[in-house]
């Protein structure tokens, strides 16, 4: 297992960007990398409450973890800080031991100069995730994130 730390800014208040953290309708829109699809089956963004979302690759020879095209993770919010941090603890839905396990993953929101610095940890991931994979799918994702925020406002 490992862990991995990506960071990026959002032109857009701290409280802006936290409403996407926790809004299925959001995450539909920007947790998914260039290439997928996300849906969300089941959303509660409050400390306890759980998720479940599905990614789905566009292209037809890519591998799920899940299902032959699809990724699903679920899991519970551990703790929710209102524009300032949420904590989730997930897992892939997969019958492969080499993906299972629980992972956490942080999102930290600072003040930053014209907006706001996110920053996403991830820890726990399995090491039969390629770590430049993971890296590049949470960028794509924190790109998505500031598009959505800066350009559709809050939630």
């Amino acid at each position: 297992m490992y862990t991995s730390r990506v960071s990026g800014h959002v032109d857009a208040p701290r409280a802006a960007v936290y409403r996407a953290l926790v809004s299925a309708e959001a995450i539909a829109r920007w947790r998914v990398p260039t290439g997928m699809r996300a849906e969300v089956h089941e959303f509660d963004a409050r400390e306890g409450g759980g998720f479940r979302v599905s990614l789905t690759y566009e292209a037809q020879d890519a591998s799920g973890k899940s299902a032959a095209h699809t990724d699903t993770y679920h899991g519970t919010f551990a703790r929710l800080v209102p524009d300032e941090q949420v904590v989730e603890v997930l897992e892939f839905e997969t019958a492969d031991p080499a993906l299972g396990g629980a992972m956490t993953l942080t999102t930290t929101l600072t003040d930053a100069e014209g907006g706001t610095d996110v920053l996403m940890v991830h820890e726990g991931l399995p090491d039969a995730v390629p770590a430049a994979d993971n890296e590049t799918g949470t960028r794509m994702a924190l790109e998505n994130l500031a598009r959505l925020v800066e350009a559709d406002g809050p939630f």
